[in-house]
């Protein structure tokens, strides 16, 4: 049973963006802390984040899973720009998870995610400007668990649709897990590939690289150097270790360490063209939290 709930949670957090959702493919609840402080400057980009998901059996090996996740973003912003930055001080990134999985055969199972979603300053009244919708359709191949496979596996690939890439069709995803062995295992794929190695079963370091950020509405636009200004967004591809310690089997303290080596913070317009770039200098990156999963 737990082997199956690990696999429809699965498929309701992959394909985000914004929340390097494929780390989360157990969690049933989590509370996060990241930080980003721009080079040479005293503005900083936090986030603070939590999610809880709850599985529903619907039948043998179908699941129903219902879940909600809530970012807050805080832009501390105190160099001199040409326009008022107290409009950007606070971006909410609220996400209803709807998912739904059966299995098709012994090997293989589909899952269906929708996704609807908040994000805006929430600075007045909600407007469909600030809402967006994404989801996606996977089919998973998983032998994590198959004591005949000599090195167990699961692979994961899927179509997914996400309104806040400008992309007007679905795009492809591919994840692809193996444990080597009692002490090694690594995953590649996007957004997040890793190698792990296991001390023991409480103690785990890893190396990842990783794409995280976001993109919310402004719901009072301003004009900067003359042009209008109606969203925001930040997209970041990071590199680093990471530790977690399992306090117990669904219990975990988690912290990741890197450097960016594509950093993007960009004021953009209606149609999501660049207006002003906020920052786009390689920043130290730091995220840390607590996991309860299956």
């Amino acid at each position: 049973m737990p082997n199956k709930l690990r696999l429809a949670l699965f498929l309701l957090l992959i394909g985000s963006f914004h929340s390097t959702a494929v780390a989360q493919l157990t969690d049933l609840a989590r509370i996060e802390y990241s930080f980003i402080p721009k080079s040479n400057s005293e503005d900083q980009y936090t986030r603070l984040r939590a999610l809880f998901n709850y599985p529903i059996e619907i039948s043998e090996d179908n699941y129903l899973i219902a879940g909600a996740e809530y970012n807050r973003v805080i832009l501390n912003l105190e160099d001199n720009y040409p326009f008022d930055t107290s409009l950007l001080k606070t971006i909410n990134i609220i996400d209803l998870n709807i998912g739904y999985t059966f299995k098709t055969s012994e090997k293989w199972r589909i899952g269906l995610k929708f996704n609807p979603r908040i994000a805006s300053t929430l600075t007045t009244k909600l407007t469909q400007d600030d809402f967006f919708m994404n989801g996606g359709v996977f089919v998973i191949n998983d032998r994590t668990k198959d004591e005949s496979a000599s090195k167990p596996y699961r692979l994961i690939l899927g179509l997914t649709y996400n309104a806040t890439t400008g992309v007007p069709f679905p795009l492809p995803f591919v994840s692809y897990f193996r444990r080597v062995n009692a002490h090694w295992s690594y995953s590649a794929g996007v957004p997040k590939s890793n190698v792990k190695y296991f001390f023991n079963e409480k103690n785990i370091v890893q190396t990842f690289v990783a794409l995280d950020g976001y993109f919310a509405h402004l719901q009072e636009p301003s004009l900067v150097n003359g042009k209008q200004v109606d969203n925001i967004s930040l997209s970041v591809a990071v590199g680093g270790v990471g530790y977690e310690y399992c306090f117990t089997k669904h219990l975990v303290y988690y912290m990741y360490a890197g450097y960016t080596f594509r950093l993007n913070n960009i004021l953009r317009n209606e149609e999501k063209g660049e207006v002003f770039k906020l920052d786009d200098i390689n920043a130290f990156y730091l995220r840390t939290g607590l996991k309860f999963k299956i």
